[in-house]
């Protein structure tokens, strides 16, 4: 029996255990499970992988996208990088970090992108944040990372210093923080939505729920949206492919 499992913490409605689970009925796979491993420390991952002798793969989440690397053997090219990974493989007792989170956010991201597009806003300065910054770089795009926090770096921003002029020069705002996920899907990022319009493209990494409020205030004003479970699926079979290499 091959295991496959998910860390993060906490872990409540799990995509992964999810959509791995139906994917091994549909597709008659027999000899493979999928667990979640809510860890509230990653100093409690050598006893999991000591626990668990059958894991070939695990996905990783918040908030361990760039701690967990101290625990891998080998990085790929892109986790280099980045410095995150969310695909863990286990080969010949050997972990190899990836991030199928790039793989995932292009595919999914480049469906909607129009030529009107040209800037972006990143919120959040995360894991999967560190993803969507490596796939902007790639197709040419310029963006400021957007940071809650009072003391920042060259390159980003505060959410106070978000007006209308910086709405107009930045028409991609995509969403890589949980702000918004169910269950505290009551709250969205404080941006100045009253300057959105159809040229701006909102992306939200979250998938719970579907169309978040974020998601909402941008439709409402001719914005092209996209929600992350696209995305999750895409990175999902990435990862799956990768596991089963060897």
């Amino acid at each position: 029996m091959k295991v496959f499992g998910l860390i993060g913490f906490p872990l409540g409605h799990s995509f992964s255990q999810q959509y791995f689970t139906e994917k091994f009925i549909t597709e008659g796979i027999t000899d493979c499970s999928f667990q979640i491993f809510p860890i509230s420390s990653l100093e409690l991952l050598p006893k999991l992988l000591q626990n668990n002798p059958l894991l070939c793969g695990l996905c990783v989440t918040i908030p361990y996208k760039e701690q967990v690397l101290a625990y891998v053997d080998i990085q790929s090219e892109e986790v280099k990088a980045i410095g995150a990974t969310n695909s863990i493989h286990f080969y010949n007792n050997t972990l190899i970090a990836y991030n199928t989170d790039i793989i995932g956010f292009e595919q999914s991201f480049c469906k909607l992108l129009q030529p009107k597009h040209k800037k972006a806003l990143v919120l959040g300065t995360g894991g999967a944040s560190k993803a969507v910054q490596f796939v902007l770089r790639k197709l040419g795009i310029n963006y400021l990372i957007v940071t809650r926090s009072k003391t920042f770096a060259e390159g980003q921003i505060n959410y106070n210093q978000i007006d209308a002029f910086v709405m107009n020069e930045y028409n991609i705002i995509i969403n890589c923080s949980p702000v918004g996920m169910y269950p505290s899907d009551n709250v969205m990022p404080v941006l100045p939505y009253e300057y959105v319009g159809k040229n701006h493209y909102f992306f939200d990494l979250v998938y719970k729920p579907a169309n978040t409020l974020f998601l909402q205030q941008a439709e409402k004003r001719g914005a092209t949206t996209q929600n992350g479970f696209e995305m999750l699926v895409l990175q999902a079979e990435a990862s799956w492919k990768i596991w089963n290499v060897g």
